[in-house]
């Protein structure tokens, strides 16, 4: 069973930035795809960036040019840069592990965006 924690979410102002962490517990990381997602109240979890094992990624048109996905092996966990944070980027988000056995989910880490 893999464990991912994940942390850093938080209440900032339009225009600021917070930087998501996440974790796992288990060296299975370094050949996995990581993911973040989030899920707005009364709407369905959305894909926001994905990194492969390879260092490829992959943004929701959303959050192009303002999020950046990155991860560091050698700690096992994975990194959401989010910039020029806007009212509409409110919500949980969710670190994801896929792999060839099977997909984990963490948590969840609230942001709240204030105008």
């Amino acid at each position: 069973q893999v464990q991912l924690v994940e942390s850093g979410g938080g209440l900032v102002q339009a225009g600021g930035s917070l930087r998501l962490s996440c974790a796992a517990s288990d060296s299975i990381f370094s050949i996995a795809r990581m993911g973040w997602f989030r899920q707005a109240p009364g709407k369905r979890r959305d894909l926001v960036a994905t990194i492969t094992s390879g260092g490829s990624t992959n943004y929701a048109d959303s959050v192009k040019g303002r999020f950046t996905i990155s991860r560091d092996d050698a700690k096992n966990t994975v990194y959401l840069q989010m910039n020029s944070l806007k009212r509409e980027d409110t919500a949980v988000y969710y670190c994801h592990l896929g792999f060839y056995r099977g997909e984990y989910w963490g948590q969840g880490t609230q942001v709240t965006v204030s105008s």
